[in-house]
């Protein structure tokens, strides 16, 4: 396995600030191109990522990773391939403004919110905390989200759903669901590639998702450089919906939802 990240000297990078991530094409990782020389004492203390391109998507798709996390998903997905599962990306890296997009739509009423049973709810007479708190439930905070360090991703099983058709929900993953099959193999082999669940039932704020999965060694050593006072900072430049109820809470928030997360 391969070093873990130090720590960055770059800590925007954190919060899915762009301009302090330098990217490598790498979109020829999915036949063979060995990255491993990329990944120096140097590069990793940034986050350095690198693309790959689907072959799993209808049109040219590429999904960007952080590098040691796309190598150890390589060699992952290869296994899955041996035992007919086609281990696909529907999420990968994501930066602050596509964060932002999210939560801004979720709180503006133009994207369905759900409750912890995945069902879409009124927010016409919720109060700004109440809707905070139920946004949370599925949506990180802008500049809170795990995506921002490109080693978490959103998986699925190409052979059984079209990602299309895919709507990333607990029935999906679980008894005769398309991807149920999937997710059966990485909880019994996805820690043999360094990759486990961070969201699950009674262990994280977030609500459980069978479909997020981390990249231990890099993402533990990200976690603790989280600071709340430079998210503070980054949302208040931003042009975020509830910001004022978010500030207002953001230490718990943070503890909550940011800190609160099962363990490999």
């Amino acid at each position: 396995m391969l070093n873990a990240t130090p720590r960055l000297r770059n800590t925007a990078q954190l919060y899915g600030i762009e301009s302090g991530v330098e990217s490598d094409v790498a979109s020829g990782l999915d036949m063979g191109l060995n990255l491993s020389a990329a990944v120096t004492q140097e590069s990793a203390q940034r986050l350095q990522l690198v693309e790959l391109l689907s072959p799993h998507h209808p049109s040219e798709t590429r999904f960007r990773l952080e590098a040691q996390t796309a190598l150890a998903f390589k060699a992952m997905a290869d296994s899955t391939a041996k035992d007919g599962i086609a281990l696909a990306i529907c999420s990968a890296y994501r930066p602050f403004d596509r964060q932002l997009a999210i939560w801004n739509a979720k709180a503006s009423g133009k994207r369905a919110v759900l409750d912890i049973n995945e069902q879409p709810v009124d927010i016409s007479p919720l109060s700004d905390d109440e809707l905070v708190d139920l946004i949370l439930l599925w949506s990180a905070l802008p500049g809170a989200s795990r995506h921002h360090w490109g080693t978490d991703i959103d998986v699925f099983d190409a052979k059984q759903i079209e990602v299309k058709s895919l709507r990333l929900v607990e029935a999906e993953y679980t008894d005769s669901g398309p991807c149920a099959r999937l997710h059966q193999w990485l909880l019994q082999h996805a820690k043999n590639f360094g990759f486990y669940f961070p969201f699950q039932r009674g262990k994280s704020a977030v609500s459980a998702e069978p479909w997020h999965i981390s990249y231990f060694p890099v993402s533990q050593t990200l976690l603790p450089q989280f600071e709340v006072q430079a998210l503070a900072q980054v949302i208040q430049h931003s042009d975020m919906l509830l910001k004022e109820a978010v500030l207002a809470r953001l230490p718990t928030l943070v503890a909550e939802y940011v800190h609160r997360i099962a363990k490999p």
